[in-house]
């Protein structure tokens, strides 16, 4: 019997396995190896440089990758307007990052990589977690069960009705074959009403985007012709990477969870319905979820939804902030104005 179960070991739930008091005896399951990872555009946002110095952790040079670009080449089809502005994400290695936080993991946490949670059943006030491991199926029991596993969230999606619109992040990586390296922002309703990307990385260039469930695959297809036709050579395709992903429909999307499942992080609609950052948010709901279960693992549920009244605010001005980067005629206007541009020569 586990006093604690933690399913997904990306930031949420490496975060929250590092920091839960000792006295409790916690499993954590993961389905990603040390070699897999999420499909991300590995970028490092202030919001999450802010929460590692809280912690007051280092990143080693290794999870960095060249280049470190400090500006977005904002391109706008819709309006045939192309802009550049200053940012101060972090580039880096989504994988190394992942499992650099989980080697912060006490020995004391049980850590199940390479598995896949396929079950999650309630009998009274006991959770009965089936998952395989290393090829077998395995079965344990626990008082509470954490759901830190991302959009597709099996404890989400086992308790709670989803108030998620869910989309398909596509990824393609290439051998860089561009003069210049640059990261890209990309709006087009003809392709999709979130946005795409470009990354340069460690002499890869990446193509990507978030796109309706419906006709993912095909709206792919036509950035890739899109970008080409920009002039961009790109190399011998690498890989190809994809996941869902939530996008919030207001506050209300927020779920975190009562009775003994808990949800952190994306799994809980912990995500920027602007510029799909979630890194931040993962890492500051598992730092207030462990603070009260190390206190006091009863009356979790209000508790837990009081003190993360931030993130939800938070998330509101990002949902204020929407229609001014997808609405057409808003964003047209927007970069008319030049507020916050930069000269790029």
């Amino acid at each position: 019997m586990y006093d604690i179960a933690i399913i997904g070991l990306g930031p949420a739930g490496a975060t929250l396995a590092r920091l839960l008091d000792k006295k409790y005896k916690v499993i954590a399951i993961d389905r990603k190896g040390e070699k897999n990872g999420k499909c991300c555009g590995g970028l490092l946002s202030p919001d999450a440089q802010r929460i590692l110095a809280q912690f007051d952790i280092c990143l080693p040079k290794e999870i960095l990758v060249d280049p470190q670009i400090f500006s977005v080449r904002t391109i706008d089809f819709d309006n045939h307007l192309e802009k550049f502005y200053q940012r101060f994400y972090l580039n880096m290695d989504r994988i190394k990052f992942d499992n650099f936080l989980i080697s912060l993991i006490p020995d004391n946490i049980e850590i199940c990589r390479d598995s896949i949670c396929k079950k999650i059943e309630k009998e009274n006030d006991i959770f009965r977690i089936t998952f395989k491991s290393k090829g077998a199926e395995r079965t344990e029991e626990t008082r509470i069960v954490i759901g830190a596993d991302g959009a597709n969230s099996t404890v989400r999606n086992t308790f709670y009705k989803s108030r998620m619109d869910k989309y398909i992040s596509i990824q393609e990586w290439y051998k860089d074959g561009i003069n210049s390296p640059f990261y890209s922002c990309i709006f087009d309703r003809n392709i999709t009403d979130s946005y795409c990307w470009t990354i340069s990385k460690d002499n890869y260039f990446i193509i990507g985007g978030a796109f309706p469930v419906k006709n993912s695959n095909m709206r792919f297809e036509i950035l890739k012709e899109k970008v080409k036709n920009m002039g961009v050579s790109v190399g011998e395709l690498v890989k190809r990477e994809g996941c869902f992903i939530n996008l919030n429909r207001g506050t209300v999307s927020v779920c975190t969870g009562k009775n003994g499942a808990y949800l952190i992080g994306e799994a809980a609609g912990m995500i920027s319905p602007s510029s799909l950052e979630g890194i931040s948010y993962s890492m500051e709901s598992a730092k207030i979820l462990a603070e009260i279960i190390n206190h006091d693992c009863n009356n979790v549920k209000h508790k837990y939804f009081i003190k993360t009244s931030g993130i939800r605010l938070r998330l509101l001005f990002k949902i204020i902030k929407k229609p001014f980067m997808y609405n057409k005629i808003l964003r047209k206007l927007i970069m008319k104005s030049g507020i916050k541009t930069i000269n790029n020569r």
